[in-house]
């Protein structure tokens, strides 16, 4: 005699597999929904041409992180100042979602419409850092902050919490920036920011990145500055230009198995043609 094999709890579980199937899609499309809109607010607030002198070169290389929702908010800026110095920052901002995207750009369009009422570094983070503070937010942001004179070569920086930049010489010397710096933007009031001078001397470079750089899985930040420094001394040496080097730079970065955004940006001094 045969058994039917009642339906009703099979039915069930049909539908609720199938109900449990629909809303892991709806996840996974919201997900990547926000991806792809922080990447697109990353990519909108980060700035196209890079500003230029008479001997002077500025060049940036980028990379988002797209793993799941691992978008973070490295950025990079240059810009022409109102005392016809050249404004660099970089920087990284805490945490990677959206909110960290759109945060980003704060910080970056706080440091342009600051830099037209002091262009100084360290109190250009100073009155940053208090900007930060009166939005209310949780979010903070590292940055490096220099001030680039074309006329005489002279470069003055200011750090809030970020890793250092990496410097290399024609003659073939090359190291880590040992300067001071400062606590990170937007963690706490009336904060100071020492600031450093250094020299672009000709056929010289100066690196400034993010930690996504250098740091990862597969290399500790100071490894990963090591080699930043044997690739910019190599670059000045061979008379290498700016971009190429930022390019060697992102490069590099795919050695440390990082999850993070990567940012380079690279100013040099021209060597002179050799007129033959």
């Amino acid at each position: 005699m045969s058994r039917k094999r009642p339906t009703g709890d099979g039915d069930e579980l049909l539908a609720r597999l199938g109900s449990l199937t629909a809303q892991a899609r709806e996840r996974a499309e919201f997900q990547r929904t926000q991806v792809e809109l922080a990447i697109a607010l990353q990519r909108g607030m980060l700035p196209g041409d890079m500003p230029t002198a008479p001997g002077f070169r500025v060049a940036v290389q980028y990379a988002p992180a797209c793993h799941g929702l691992n978008v973070g908010g490295d950025w990079y800026d240059a810009f022409k100042m109102p005392d016809d110095r050249i404004g660099l920052s970089i920087g990284d901002v805490q945490g990677h979602n959206i909110e960290a995207a759109a945060f980003m750009g704060q910080v970056r369009v706080g440091l342009r419409a600051l830099a037209s009422v002091t262009s100084e570094p360290g109190e250009l983070l100073a009155r940053t850092n208090d900007l930060l503070l009166s939005l209310g937010t949780d979010l903070f942001a590292t940055c490096t902050f220099m001030r680039l004179d074309p006329s005489t070569g002279v470069l003055e920086s200011a750090r809030a919490g970020h890793i250092p930049f990496v410097w290399a010489t024609a003659d073939g010397k090359s190291g880590i920036t040992e300067d001071e710096g400062g606590p990170p933007l937007g963690v706490q009031v009336g904060m100071d920011y020492p600031v450093t001078r250094h020299l672009l001397t000709t056929g010289g470079m100066f690196v400034l990145l993010t930690d996504g750089v250098v740091e990862g899985p597969s290399m500790r930040v100071d490894e990963g500055l090591d080699q930043v420094v044997r690739l910019a001394g190599i670059a000045a040496v061979a008379g290498m230009s700016a971009s190429s080097l930022a390019a060697a730079v992102i490069k590099g970065a795919e050695l440390v198995g990082h999850e993070d955004d990567a940012a380079v940006l690279v100013v040099g001094h021209d060597a002179p043609t050799v007129q033959l």
